[in-house]
């Protein structure tokens, strides 16, 4: 945590059928990150969703 509020240092991103991606939120922890993802993948859409730190090269 810093002055300005929490480090939000871990990110989900959605990928979409035609490839394009979107950043869907930060969140602090990597598990929090992870349910989040989790949730948003059991709604049964065709959308991939991961988790990346900040600073992470992209996979």
């Amino acid at each position: 945590m810093t002055e300005s509020g929490p480090v939000l240092a871990w990110l989900v991103i959605r990928q979409d059928d035609n490839g394009n991606r979107y950043r869907v939120g930060r969140y602090a922890t990597e598990d929090e990150a992870r349910k989040i993802a989790d949730s948003l993948d059991d709604r049964g859409h065709k959308q991939l969703y991961w988790v990346e730190r900040i600073g992470s090269p992209a996979l």
